[in-house]
C-alpha cells in the first residue's frame, strides 16, 4: 500500500509560474506513460490516474517534486536505468509526489584508461555536480531518487545534493532530500574453457623456452575473475609474449577479443571488483544515504525494493535532520570507518573531502586522516578476485538473506571496539541504532561459506593512509591493499628514483620487457649508493655481495629484492593534466614479476588500487605548482617509512656512510634550470586537455579538487553544526 507524502513547507515557485504549470505536466505524463509501457504486465498498482489536470493540481498544491536522476546508458552501470526509473516514477506518483526524470553524462574510467579521456574523469565529478545543481535549481525540484552508478558519478551526485541542501536552507527553503539506489553488481566473467586451454599452452611454451616470468604472469592473470580491469593485466603479459615470439600479433588480438566479449553480463551493473564503483557503494551506504533494501543486489531492483526506498521519504520530507548535507555530516565518521575497514578505493580520499566541502563543511584530507586514526580500524573485508570473493559474491550473500551488507560491517566494527555514530540519521527515516535493533542476519557469522565481511579481523589495521615527507606536503597510500609480508618488504627501505615526466613516458618504458637489463647496462644507479642500499635493505646479503662488480651486484640485488625502485610519474596533477588515474603504469608493473617485487609507484596523479609495492598518489603540491616531485631525477634516493606514514628524500653523502639522514631543501636551488625545463613541458602538454575542462581555479588533492568558490563557502564545523533526531546542536 502506498504512503502519503506531505506537502512541502516552503514557497511554491510553481504557484506563480504559469509557464511551468503549462510546460511540465506533459513531461510528467510522458514519464508515467512510458513507465507503464516499459513495465507492461509487471506494472504493480491501481489503474493509472494521471492526467494533465491531476498533475497541474499537484504542482499548484506544492506536492513534493522528486527528480529521478539517472546516468547515460553508454556506461555499463546505467544500462537498466530505464527499468529502475520506471518503477520509481510509478511509486512517486502513487505516494502523492510529482516524478520528473533527467540523466547526466557518466564517463567510464575503464573505457577511458590510457586515453585522453582520463584527463576528464576527475573533472567530470565536478561537472556532474554543477549540471545537477543547474537542473534542480532551474526546475525547482525538492528532492531526488538517485540511480547510483560508478566511477565519479556517485560522489559527484552526493556533492550536488549536499550543496543544494545547504543552499536551500540558507535561503529559508525546505531541506533538500535524496535517497540513493546503487546499480546492481555486475557478475564477473569466466574465461571460456577452450580459451583457457590455449592460454595455458602459451604458458607451457613460455616455460619450455626459458621465459618463466611470462608463464607465471599469464597464469596469475588467468587466476582472476574476469573483469575489464583484469583485461589490462592480460594486455601487458600478452604484449610481452608477442615481443618474445611466443605468440603472433594475430593470436594476441584473437585472445584479446575472446577475453573482452566474455567479460560483462548483458544487464550491465557496477563491475564486481572493489574499485571506485563498489567503494562508492559502501561509502554512500555508510553515509546513511542508501536504503538497505536496494544496497547490494545481483540484478536491477524490483518494484517492492524501490517502494521501500521511496516510502521512507514520507518521514524525511520537510525535516532538516534528513536534509542530505546533514545526513552526510552526521555520518562522516561512520563512512570513513566503513571505507577503511572494507579496503576502499584510494580515489575516495578526494571525493569524501569534496562531498563535505560541497555540503558547506570546512573539511580536508587531514580531517579524514584524523578520523581514520582516531581509533584503530581493523581489516574486516576478505575480498579476493582469485578465491571467488568479489562484490558479486557479497551481493549474493545479501540477496540470500545471509548478510546485511554495510549494516553487518557497521555491526562488526562496533563488536571490534570501533565507536560508530549509531544515532546518526539515515534515509530509512530512522537511525542506525534502530536499524541494528533487528539482529536477523546481522552478524557476519551468518555467512558460513566464503564470507567477504568478517567478524574476526584479518589484521588490526586497514584503509588508506596519508603520508608526509621533506619534499611534499601530502600523499596517500592504500595500506589495506598490501599484505603484511609486502609491507615488510618495502617498509623502512631505501629506494632509487626512476623518474618519468608523465604517464606516456612511463607506459612506454614500463612495458619494456628489458627495462631492468637496460637500467643495469646504462648504469642508471650509482654503484656506491647501490652498495649502501644493499647494506641497509638486506644486511644479511651484504658480505656475500660486497666484492661483486656492478653487473653482479645489480643482479644480486634484483634477485634478493634488495634493489628498491621508486617509479615516479610526475606532471599528472589536477591542474597539469586533469589528474588521470595511474592504472595503466600500475598494471604494467604488476604484469612484470621481477619489477613488481622491487617497485613502488609514486605520482601526483591518482589511484584506485595498488601495485605489489605501494601505490602512492595524490601528491601535493603537484609538479605543476612547484611541488618537490618536479625536482626529482633518476638515481635519487628515497626512504620509504610506510608504517610511520613518511617518505623522505635521503642525504646521499650520509647514506653512503650508513647514516639515514633526510635533506631536500638544497635540491630546489641546484635543479632550478631542470625544473624550468620540465615546467615548460608540462604547460605544453597541458594544452592537450580542452581549455573548457582544465581544472584551474580548483583546490589541490588534499582539499578535494573542488572549485575555489565551493571551498571558500565551506565554513561549517562538521562536529557541531549538525542536527540529530530529537536532538539539535548548532
Amino acid at each position: 500500500m502506498a504512503v502519503k507524502y506531505p506537502l512541502m513547507n516552503s514557497i511554491n515557485f510553481y504557484e506563480f509560474n504559469v509557464q511551468g504549470k503549462a510546460n511540465e505536466p506533459i513531461t510528467v505524463a510522458g514519464i508515467l506513460d512510458r513507465a507503464k509501457q516499459i513495465l507492461g504486465a509487471s506494472y504493480n498498482g491501481p489503474k493509472p490516474d494521471w492526467t494533465l489536470e491531476a498533475i497541474y493540481d499537484r504542482l499548484e498544491a506544492n506536492a513534493p517534486r522528486i527528480a529521478i536522476v539517472g546516468g547515460s546508458p553508454d556506461h555499463p552501470a546505467h544500462i537498466m536505468d530505464f527499468q529502475t526509473s520506471s518503477h520509481a516514477a510509478i511509486r512517486i506518483w502513487q505516494n502523492g509526489g510529482v516524478p520528473f526524470y533527467f540523466s547526466t553524462p557518466v564517463m567510464c574510467d575503464g573505457t577511458a584508461q590510457n586515453t585522453m579521456g582520463m584527463s576528464y574523469s576527475l573533472q567530470s565529478r565536478n561537472a556532474i555536480a554543477q549540471m545537477i545543481v543547474n537542473q534542480m535549481e532551474a526546475q525547482s525540484y525538492h528532492g531526488a531518487f538517485v540511480i547510483q552508478g560508478c566511477d565519479k558519478q556517485p560522489l559527484g551526485v552526493v556533492s550536488a545534493m549536499a550543496h543544494l541542501d545547504r543552499l536551500r536552507q540558507s535561503r529559508g527553503e525546505a531541506p533538500f532530500f535524496a535517497t540513493f539506489v546503487p546499480a546492481h553488481v555486475l557478475q564477473g566473467g569466466t574465461i571460456p574453457e577452450q580459451l583457457f586451454v590455449e592460454l595455458e599452452e602459451v604458458a607451457k611454451r613460455a616455460e619450455s623456452l626459458g621465459d618463466e616470468d611470462v608463464a607465471y604472469d599469464l597464469r596469475d592473470a588467468m587466476a582472476y575473475i574476469l573483469q575489464c580491469s583484469s583485461n589490462t593485466a592480460f594486455q601487458g603479459v600478452l604484449e610481452r609474449a608477442q615481443l618474445k615470439g611466443l605468440i603472433t600479433k594475430e593470436q594476441h588480438k584473437d585472445f584479446e577479443k575472446r577475453l573482452a566479449v566474455a567479460t560483462c553480463d548483458g544487464q550491465g551493473g557496477v563491475c564486481a571488483f572493489n574499485g571506485t564503483g563498489n567503494s562508492s557503494r559502501h561509502l554512500v551506504a555508510g553515509l546513511g544515504l542508501v536504503h538497505p533494501s536496494v544496497e547490494l543486489l545481483t540484478g536491477p531492483p524490483g518494484q517492492e525494493q524501490i517502494n521501500q526506498a521511496l516510502d521512507s521519504l514520507a518521514t524525511m520530507i520537510n525535516d532538516p535532520v534528513y536534509g542530505t548535507a546533514n545526513i552526510m555530516a552526521t555520518n562522516i565518521k561512520n563512512a570513513i570507518r566503513i571505507h577503511s575497514a572494507s579496503g576502499g578505493s584510494t580515489n575516495l580520499m578526494m571525493h569524501v573531502v569534496a562531498g563535505m566541502l560541497y555540503g558547506g563543511f570546512d573539511f580536508s584530507l587531514w580531517d579524514l586522516d584524523q578520523i581514520h586514526h582516531e581509533f584503530p580500524i581493523p581489516d574486516l573485508f576478505d575480498y579476493s578476485l582469485t578465491e571467488g570473493r568479489d562484490i558479486f559474491a557479497l551481493a549474493k550473500q545479501c540477496c540470500s538473506g545471509d548478510s546485511r551488507g554495510m549494516e553487518s560491517l557497521f555491526y562488526e566494527l562496533i563488536r571490534n571496539g570501533v565507536p560508530m555514530d549509531v544515532d546518526a540519521p539515515t534515509v530509512t527515516g530512522g537511525t542506525w541504532r534502530e536499524r541494528l535493533s533487528n539482529l536477523e542476519s546481522l552478524s557476519a557469522e551468518y555467512v558460513k561459506e566464503n564470507p567477504v565481511i568478517l567478524s574476526k579481523p584479518r589484521r588490526a589495521f586497514s584503509g588508506v593512509d596519508v603520508l608526509t615527507g621533506n619534499f611534499f606536503e601530502s600523499a596517500v597510500v592504500k595500506i589495506s591493499g598490501m599484505t603484511t609480508h609486502q609491507l615488510d618488504e618495502f617498509d623502512k627501505k631505501a629506494g632509487f628514483v626512476l623518474y618519468y615526466q608523465n604517464e606516456d613516458e612511463a607506459n612506454r618504458n614500463l612495458l619494456d620487457i628489458n627495462l631492468l637489463d637496460k637500467l643495469r647496462e646504462d648504469r642508471k644507479f650509482d654503484e656506491e649508493n647501490m652498495r649502501a642500499m644493499l647494506k641497509h635493505n638486506k644486511p644479511d646479503v651484504y658480505e656475500e655481495a660486497n666484492g661483486f662488480d656492478y653487473d653482479q651486484l645489480f643482479d644480486k640485488m634484483v634477485e634478493t629484492g634488495a634493489l628498491k625502485i621508486a617509479v615516479i610519474v610526475s606532471g599528472q596533477g589536477p591542474e597539469a593534466f586533469g589528474m588521470p588515474e595511474m592504472f595503466t603504469p600500475m598494471q604494467h608493473i604488476n604484469a612484470n614479476r621481477k619489477l613488481k617485487r622491487l617497485a613502488t609507484l609514486i605520482s601526483d596523479g591518482r589511484y584506485s588500487g595498488v601495485t605489489y609495492g605501494a601505490a602512492i598518489g595524490h601528491m601535493t603540491p603537484e609538479a605543476k605548482n612547484g611541488g618537490g616531485i618536479l625536482y626529482l631525477q633518476t638515481g635519487d634516493l628515497l626512504y620509504l617509512n610506510l608504517r610511520e606514514r613518511e617518505i623522505q628524500f635521503l642525504n646521499e653523502a650520509a647514506f653512503r656512510f650508513g647514516t639515514v639522514e633526510f635533506k631536500f631543501d638544497h635540491i630546489k636551488e641546484e635543479r632550478k634550470e631542470l625544473a624550468n625545463e620540465r615546467m615548460t613541458a608540462i604547460r605544453k602538454r597541458q594544452k592537450q586537455v580542452a581549455a573548457s575542462n582544465r581544472m584551474v581555479g580548483h583546490t589541490d588533492a588534499a582539499h578535494g579538487v573542488v572549485p575555489l568558490a565551493v571551498s571558500e563557502d565551506a565554513t561549517l564545523d562538521y562536529k557541531t553544526d549538525i542536527l540529530l533526531p530529537n536532538k539539535q546542536s548548532k
